[in-house]
């Protein structure tokens, strides 16, 4: 079955924005990746400043090939000058998937 990853940011309120800017400028550019199967960024509702990146793949393998391939170029990990982080913090987080359900119909 698949691997969840769960980027865990910690994002001070004034950078709020700017992070959900980011995330959206970059539409698109995971999508595309072997093994990909789907995307969210969660916004804390009340109680916390940690945003969450869910990220679900194929394997663990097409995971690690994106983590050194796309992200690492879209990170600025060829040269490139890069912005001044939104988050404060990150924690990533791994899990196997061992069940799941979709809505009925």
């Amino acid at each position: 079955m698949s691997v969840v990853k769960i980027n865990v940011l910690t994002v001070p309120a004034e950078q709020r924005e700017v992070l959900e800017q980011r995330f959206a400028s970059r539409a698109g550019a995971v999508e595309g990746s072997d093994g990909f199967e789907w995307f969210e960024l969660l916004r804390p509702v009340e109680g916390t400043d940690q945003y969450l990146v869910y990220t679900r793949w194929r394997s663990e393998e097409d995971f690690a090939a994106w983590m050194e391939g796309t992200m690492r170029a879209s990170h600025g990990g060829e040269g490139g000058e890069r912005p001044k982080p939104a988050a404060s913090g990150s924690t990533l987080w791994s899990f196997e998937v061992v069940q799941q359900a979709a809505p009925k119909g």
